[in-house]
């Protein structure tokens, strides 16, 4: 019940970001509006930096992690995105990489 609570909230919170702009989760941000809400400080940017070089990420992978991040700190209840939650958005990306050259 717990969990299906914190799922609730960072629905509701997301609605409530992205109801102007006519979209109602992470997942649907524009370009636009993964600027205005996925904004990283210099710590979180490095990260994404060093991912994007070591990893060999696109522009588009980019983007999904930051959606991911952004959702990981809505389930959180945090206003910004934080340095773990960037990490952790990096190592699902990977796991998924890693699954999807694998064939598995």
């Amino acid at each position: 019940m717990v969990i299906l609570a914190c799922i609730m909230e960072a629905r509701r919170l997301q609605s409530a970001r992205l109801a102007p702009f006519g979209q109602f989760c992470n997942t649907q941000m524009t370009p636009r509006a993964l600027r205005r809400f996925c904004k990283l400080d210099a710590e979180c940017q490095k990260q994404m930096e060093s991912a994007i070089t070591k990893l060999g990420l696109s522009a588009r992978a980019y983007d999904r992690i930051l959606r991911v991040s952004r959702t990981i700190a809505d389930l959180e209840g945090s206003e910004k995105i934080q340095a773990h939650h960037v990490s952790e958005a990096i190592q699902y990306r990977t796991l998924d990489r890693t699954y999807w050259l694998q064939g598995i």
